[in-house]
């Protein structure tokens, strides 16, 4: 199986232009293509776990990668997918984040020997002249047009400020750029940037020619996977610690059934034949399925030695309602009144639930129990004697756990 068809089969590829060329490059180890990160936090998240694997993917298979840090993007913020306005960050901290990414990223793409770059497009959107901007890109961007695209309707209803307005320019021109600097031949991105890769293609096409050699796929569900970097208790981080490699793992034996294959296929490279003949599980065999998903991409981030101490911390939580390396809160004298903690302040010190009145509906509904013992009242109490001597776990709905400490 070529590597196109393999991205085909694991329901990676939505969108492409030139279908047959894309196949051309990418099977023959000719593509250098790109895709862009917005440094917007100090960590990834698990919403880029999709553009990370597709970028170790087409790596072994001889292609090389651009990892496009959007430092100057940054400086503006993509509308897509949002109601609100971004928040302006400094440089100083999107230089931070930047340079966080490319240690997390060493773990999916090999970038000794130029075999894979990463770039921020600061090094040429902060020097833009405002005016060879509007003369030498800006004529050929059709405002009607840009006006339909579906990156920008949500901000459209709310009000979309010019600056956001020039994000599809500068992310085409980003590709421009590349092609210019490195050679890039090919770009890909989520769904929900269509749009703005089209333009890119378009602006090279525009300048340099019909006959440029500028491809663009878009990676199915990609917006949906964004969305997997959230929790009800906040961001899914690749950071250890950010998020623990138990809770990392936790998170992907936590997937809905009707999602796991489709994680499998998508996320993990374990081969399509055996994937396949996963296809038949049901019941307890999903259970199964979930924890292959758990372990395999807990060991593609966190290494298999972790991978594997996370999964014996989890089969030992759910045998006997403990386990050595589960997540723990570590209290401290503050955290009591008259040397005890009730359950709702607990709950919120263990990022179990993210306020008291969260965590009044929880234990009000019979989600929480501590130790094994369902908690019904909202007045319980535990001393700091008793966790101090004994430590406690506490247990919010089926699947979230901590150990007070």
């Amino acid at each position: 199986m070529t590597i196109y068809n393999e991205l085909v089969a694991r329901g990676l590829i939505a969108q492409v232009t030139d279908e047959e060329e894309i196949k051309e490059l990418i099977n023959n180890g000719k593509a250098t293509f790109y895709i862009g990160f917005d440094p917007t936090a100090d960590s990834l998240h698990v919403g880029h776990f999709m553009a990370l694997c597709l970028m170790k993917r087409l790596q072994m298979a001889g292609n090389k990668p651009i990892a496009l840090i959007g430092g100057g993007t940054a400086m503006i913020g993509d509308p897509s997918g949002r109601t609100d306005m971004r928040q302006m960050m400094t440089k100083e901290t999107i230089q931070h984040n930047c340079d966080c990414f490319k240690e997390q990223m060493s773990k999916f793409i090999d970038f000794s020997d130029d075999k894979a770059l990463m770039v921020n497009n600061a090094d040429w959107l902060l020097d833009l002249n405002y005016i060879d901007v509007l003369r030498e890109v800006g004529a050929h961007f059709s405002v009607n047009r840009m006006l339909t695209a579906e990156c920008y309707k949500q901000r459209m209803e709310k009000g979309l400020s010019f600056l956001e307005f020039n994000y599809m320019i500068m992310q085409s021109y980003d590709f421009y750029e590349l092609f210019q600097r490195y050679g890039c031949n090919m770009q890909f991105g989520g769904d929900d940037q269509w749009s703005n890769m089209l333009g890119g293609t378009e602006l090279i096409r525009r300048k340099l020619g019909k006959n440029a050699c500028a491809m663009t796929i878009t990676l199915l569900l990609n917006s949906e996977g964004k969305k997997m970097g959230k929790t009800q208790s906040g961001a899914v981080w690749l950071d250890p610690n950010k998020t623990s490699p138990f809770d990392f793992y936790q998170y992907w034996r936590n997937v809905a059934d009707a999602d796991v294959l489709k994680c499998i296929r998508m996320l993990t490279f374990l081969p399509l034949e055996e994937i396949d003949a996963m296809d038949a599980w049901e019941g307890s065999q999903l259970n199964q399925a979930k924890e292959i998903l758990a372990f395999e991409l807990t060991k593609l981030v966190h290494g298999e030695e972790e991978a594997k101490k996370a999964q014996d911390g989890a089969r030992a939580l759910f045998s006997s309602g403990n386990a050595a390396d589960m997540p723990k809160t570590e209290l401290s004298d503050e955290d009591y009144t008259d040397g005890k903690i009730d359950i709702l302040t607990l709950l919120v010190k263990a990022e179990l639930t993210t306020s008291k009145s969260e965590a009044r509906r929880a234990v009000q509904q019979g989600g929480v129990s501590v130790d094994g013992e369902k908690i019904t009242d909202i007045a319980t109490v535990f001393s700091k004697e008793k966790i101090q001597s004994d430590n406690i776990v506490v247990k919010k709905g089926k699947k979230n756990f901590r150990k007070i400490v």
